[in-house]
């Protein structure tokens, strides 16, 4: 069974915004002028485009990827070992956009993220990210059960 994992929007909430309303302004323009595909174009690109994992239970295997327009997963799959740790970490990520009167918009992103890791301790990738560190601890002892890992 292959479970999929959504993280992140690749260009951040205000990437994603304007990367939806460029493909909106694309499709409306598209009725007028041909120009409009270039829009439509790069505003699915900017819009749709994010970051997820999936994992396969079966053949102990887990896929980081990014999904171009939202649809095209790219990524290698990656054969759980043994040796191979899950842990928790926090994660606070701050997206800044600036308005034309060059005020700034901070938008925080707090949240703790589920990630392998290799024999060595080192980060592999995420897998899996949760607001509440109550359900964290609980899906890092149930996938750590499912995939025969050691934990962090």
């Amino acid at each position: 069974m292959i479970t999929k994992n959504k993280l992140d929007k690749s260009f951040g909430p205000a990437g994603t915004s304007a990367g939806i309303f460029m493909f909106i302004a694309g499709i409306v323009v598209t009725f007028y002028s041909f120009t409009g595909l270039i829009l439509i174009f790069i505003g699915a690109f900017v819009g749709f485009t994010s970051t997820s994992t999936m994992i396969d239970n079966d053949k102990k295997r887990i896929k980081f990827s990014n999904n171009l327009f939202g649809f095209i997963k790219t990524g290698q799959w990656i054969d759980i070992k043994p040796e191979m740790k899950l842990g928790l970490k926090k994660s606070n990520r701050v997206y800044r956009a600036y308005s034309r009167s060059n005020r700034t918009l901070d938008i925080d992103s707090k949240d703790i993220r589920l990630i392998l890791y290799g024999a060595d301790n080192k980060q592999i990738m995420p897998i899996k990210k949760f607001d509440s560190p109550d359900i964290a601890k609980v899906e890092l002892k149930k996938l750590g059960n499912q995939l025969g890992l050691s934990l962090i």
